[in-house]
């Protein structure tokens, strides 16, 4: 792995990042498409070491990980700009995790559940009242007639980092400078 030029802001607190990770509501899967980069917005479920995501069992997508499975998952979450009197040191605070693999196809049923059921989880907490079936995910197709598909990279490298949130220099509408400076 390469590592972080910027080493301060290198977070290696697994516990930080797993709940980062389960907090967080879209990533972004970046693919190589021959010469040139593929990058899409997905949600996501971060369950056991790997990124879970599903989409159709056909297209662009699923045409270039058949042919290189090399992915990378990035989350990133922007908490606020924070000034500085000085131009140069205005700043993001943010959190960023990226998550290096190969993507798969989830073949296990139970598996693929699984992972779906944790989306539901995530996204619509309490709206099902019955967990969801392994004959739903197998029957389901897209308005397109598509078959769902769920994928998984298990993190062979993660890499993440922070900039820390900091109330006192957060960017607000009507703050100048000067409030700054008076600190």
């Amino acid at each position: 792995m390469i590592p972080i030029r910027q080493k301060t802001l290198e977070c290696k607190d697994q516990e930080k990042i797993n709940l980062f990770l389960h907090e967080e509501k879209t990533g972004f899967l970046g693919l190589a498409d021959g010469k040139m980069p593929y990058v899409i917005p997905l949600n996501f479920v971060w369950l056991g070491g790997a990124i879970y995501f599903h989409g159709a069992a056909e297209g662009r997508k699923v045409t270039i990980i058949r042919e290189n499975p090399n992915g990378c998952f990035t989350v990133s979450a922007n908490r606020g700009t924070l000034t500085s009197p000085i131009p140069a040191k205005t700043d993001t605070a943010y959190m960023s995790v990226m998550i290096f693999g190969e993507v798969k196809l989830v073949t296990n049923l139970e598996e693929a559940v699984k992972a779906m059921q944790k989306m539901l989880d995530k996204y619509v907490p309490g709206y099902y009242d019955q967990p969801l079936s392994s004959t739903h995910l197998e029957k389901y197709r897209s308005s397109l007639g598509s078959h769902t598909a769920v994928y998984k990279i298990t993190a062979q490298e993660i890499s993440a980092k922070e900039n820390p949130f900091q109330p006192e220099k957060l960017f607000n509408n009507g703050k100048t400078q000067h409030h700054d400076q008076k600190k």
